[in-house]
């Protein structure tokens, strides 16, 4: 974290992080809090349903009164893919705006009372924090888990099925045309939902220089590497700083690990509930192919639940990263950043099998980049992965790491 100290203005002293109410938005800004605070006077904003994890990071929070954990999950977590399809993004932006008007009004009134910071960092989920701390004087800086998903002028556009860099006039062509698509789609739902968007202060997707204005004009905290993406022309507001890791103590208990046996992790993440049942089937299929290794599915949450076991598989709630993850010989995971860099800072060997959002981008970098094996044709290419499983594992000439 030095970079993110490097880049932290004199005289500040005290410094307001915000995240949502989920792992792969609040576990990268509680380890930004955490280091921070050795120098700062920190406090983490968020939802009164993760007061206990603020707590537990050994942080101070200050929580909004507003009722936004359980909507929130129903928008970001819903029983279907969202994708790229307009309908479903339409409905998901729809539900999502009334919460962030309500949490920008909350967050302002919060800050009258409690005091505002000398500088704010906000997750990139939260646009309105923008509008709020320029009517407060408050300086503002994003945070992005990642970089992939922003807009540039060239280069390799996000949401758009996982596209390598071009290499040709046809293919510079094609990504020129999909970056018109994504600008035109958040365009069109700006404008149908102009009326309640403006009530939060925004008046304007776009800033006169074509910078989007949900992200900082100051500084966007790029949490990954530069050499690890595309290349592009970043705005001038963006800093990488490398990946911000965070794992949440938990009581669950070791994974069943079995000696002198291979050993595998899958896991989603703690979103993408409707396709865990599915995948599970598909990993028990896969597992039959191996019938010597062991494979792990977690479903990324931590209530207590008792172990299932099929075979070789087992189905465990929780598997806390920090403890059990050098204990793999190999990850199938579903391309979220941050499973993602917790198997590249760990030198995991990982197979990716994106299902939503930036997961097909990060999937397309890690093939890029030969950092993991992007594995195509759904459920059933996870069937038949067995092959490139091996390759993998074997590749990296590792030992039994229980």
């Amino acid at each position: 974290m030095q970079r993110l100290f490097d880049l932290i203005p004199a005289g500040v002293t005290r410094i307001d992080l915000l995240a949502p109410p989920f792992s792969g938005h609040l576990h990268p800004v509680l380890a930004m809090g955490r280091a921070l605070s050795k120098r700062y006077q920190v406090r983490i904003i968020s939802t009164q349903g993760v007061a206990s994890s603020v707590a537990a990071a050994g942080l101070m929070g200050l929580s909004l009164p507003g009722d936004y954990d359980t909507p929130l999950l129903g928008v970001v977590n819903p029983q279907y893919a969202v994708g790229s399809h307009p309908l479903r993004l339409y409905r998901q932006f729809r539900h999502v705006v009334g919460l962030l008007k309500n949490f920008a009004d909350e967050l302002e009134q919060l800050w009258r009372q409690e005091g505002t910071p000398d500088l704010a960092i906000a997750d990139f989920t939260l646009p309105i924090v923008g509008e709020v701390c320029r009517r407060l004087d408050v300086p503002w800086w994003s945070s992005l888990p990642s970089p992939c998903v922003l807009e540039t002028p060239d280069g390799v556009p996000a949401y758009c099925g996982g596209l390598m860099p071009a290499h040709n006039a046809i293919q510079h062509i094609w990504h020129a045309f999909h970056r018109k698509k994504v600008r035109l789609f958040k365009q069109t739902v700006f404008w149908l939902f102009r009326d309640v968007i403006r009530q939060t202060g925004i008046t304007h997707l776009y800033r006169q220089d074509g910078s989007e204005s949900a992200y900082s004009p100051l500084r966007i905290l790029a949490l990954s590497e530069e050499t690890f993406e595309f290349p592009r022309r970043w705005p001038s507001a963006v800093s990488f700083i490398g990946p911000a890791l965070y794992t949440p103590p938990s009581p669950s208990a070791a994974p069943p690990f079995e000696t002198d046996k291979r050993h595998v992790l899958v896991t989603l993440g703690t979103h993408l509930d409707w396709h865990k049942d599915a995948v599970m089937q598909a990993v028990i299929a896969l597992a039959s192919t191996l019938p010597e290794w062991v494979f792990h599915f977690t479903d990324g949450h931590q209530a207590v639940a008792e172990q299932q076991r099929q075979e070789n598989v087992y189905r465990v709630s929780w598997v806390n990263y920090d403890n059990w993850l050098t204990h793999y010989d190999a990850v199938i995971h579903h391309g979220g950043a941050g499973i993602m860099w917790h198997c590249l800072q760990k030198n995991i060997p990982a197979l990716v099998y994106p299902v939503d959002y930036d997961q097909f981008d990060h999937a397309a970098r890690l093939a890029w980049r030969g950092k993991g094996v992007w594995i195509k044709g759904g459920l059933k290419g996870l069937e038949k992965a067995a092959p490139l499983l091996m390759a993998l594992v074997y590749a990296s000439g590792s030992e039994f790491r229980q």
